[in-house]
């Protein structure tokens, strides 16, 4: 258990605390790209800042603050121009690192209008990768922005999906180090949910932690497996500092303030052999709903299970009232290298995992589980006649929600059928919906 104060330490962060310090030294995704395919400006809420991010009509990005310098009225309905963002309440216009760039009515009154100079907004580097927009909030020189090995891959389908979560940021990421989570809630909870069935699967045996350049793995021997097992030789990356690398996918839990997180994955999907080579156009984003239309929490698909178990600690869990056990190893091991990071950063020291070297920020590789089989690219008959295969091929079961027109994409695609997904299905004993 944690002391208070070290919990506020862990979860607060806002504008100058420990934390908040520590988080703006990363890039983060914000959005998708495909949004601003029917939209100019997008309002964002991003550890604790109101910010506004706009695509003007020359096709670059700026992320700004929400209020405009001269009566603070609101830019998310601003109008965008050539360049830059213009205040639909007065007309001045500012650029993407936030320097006023035109005042109308002072230029009319005062030709030249050198006032302009000395006024700009808070403003923040953004960057596309991976058909996601991504923000950098810390000091100058900003980092590379990592180029995941994962986003070069040929012949695929990706997707983007996102949700607001209302609980801390910290309690999201915990979850991407504790294995014997996925024993209870998305293997027994999942069945008995499904099929009434109260049987227990393969159990938790052995557990292991170790930290690497990007963040920590965690490897595990079940029931149903040994130690020549990948889950056990490989293990599954805990991304520094809010991210979960699962092979096919990312997530990412973004602070949206103290009390809520954005919730960000990437996913990917290999086409099978027939389909290949295959080139996707634009990468669809879509969000993911919470609740479904009477309300109730939607606990059909995995991530939905985690958003559950996320906010039923509460807005901020408190930690001070928690009882570890021995499956939280990894827990305390990402604590104490926050706690170790925080007093790095205030010492001057460079954050963990930062790249400056561009050449090192290329097609960065990382630890991976089912390399092979997430990478070759099966006929549809062996995707189709293999249970485990054809449960991803053919619907979407990590998040609820997935619109019918991703659906559609999706589907041609792959040239099979596609259709909602309505719980994990298990395949031989297991849940074929693993993390």
């Amino acid at each position: 258990m944690l002391s208070k104060d070290k919990n506020e330490l862990l979860t607060r962060v806002g504008p100058g605390t420990p934390m908040g310090n520590l988080l703006r030294r990363y890039w983060m995704p914000v959005a998708g790209i495909s949004e601003f395919d029917t939209r100019s400006t997008k309002p964002l809420r991003l550890m604790g800042e109101d910010l506004v991010l706009y695509k003007d009509l020359g096709g670059a990005y700026g992320l700004v603050d929400r209020r405009c310098a001269h009566r603070r009225a609101d830019l998310a309905y601003g109008m965008v121009e050539q360049q830059g963002l213009r205040c639909n309440y007065h007309g001045w216009r500012f650029d993407a690192a936030g320097h006023c760039v035109e005042r109308p009515f002072e230029a009319t009154a005062i030709p030249g209008d050198p006032g302009k100079d000395r006024i700009a907004l808070k403003a923040y580097p953004v960057k596309l990768l991976a058909g996601m927009v991504w923000a950098y909030m810390g000091p100058l020189p900003a980092p590379e922005l990592p180029e995941w090995e994962a986003f070069s891959w040929p012949d695929g389908f990706a997707q983007v999906v996102i949700s607001e979560v209302p609980c801390n940021w910290f309690q999201c990421q915990e979850n991407s180090i504790d294995p014997v989570h996925f024993e209870w809630m998305h293997e027994n909870w999942g069945k008995r949910l499904r099929t009434r069935d109260m049987t227990l699967g393969p159990t938790h045996l052995k557990l292991d932690f170790e930290e690497f350049e990007y963040g920590f793995t965690y490897h595990r021997v079940k029931a149903d497996s040994d130690e020549q097992d990948e889950a056990w030789t490989v293990g599954r990356v805990c991304l520094w500092p809010n991210a979960f690398f699962l092979g096919e996918h990312f997530e990412w839990r973004v602070p949206i303030d103290d009390e809520n997180t954005l919730s960000v994955t990437w996913k990917y999907t290999r086409v099978p052999k027939e389909r290949a080579p295959y080139e996707q156009g634009s990468v669809p984003t879509w969000y993911g709903p919470l609740t479904d239309a009477a309300g109730k929490w939607i606990d059909t698909h995995i991530m939905n299970q985690d958003f559950l178990a996320w906010v039923g600690q509460g807005r901020i869990a408190d930690r001070s009232l928690e009882r570890l056990g021995a499956s939280d190893r990894g827990i305390v091991a990402i604590r104490r290298r926050f706690f170790e990071e925080l007093d790095a950063i205030a010492a001057g020291a460079e954050a963990k995992g930062t790249i400056r070297d561009p050449a090192k920020s290329q097609r960065v590789p990382l630890p991976m589980m089912d390399r092979e089989q997430v990478l070759k690219a099966h006929t549809i008959d062996e995707i189709l006649t293999n249970p485990r295969m054809k449960v991803h091929y053919t619907s979407y079961i990590f998040q609820a929600g997935q619109p019918e027109e991703v659906r559609r994409a999706f589907s041609a695609a792959m040239g099979v059928e596609v259709r909602e997904f309505e719980g994990i299905v298990q395949s031989r004993g297991k849940a074929v919906a693993q993390t």
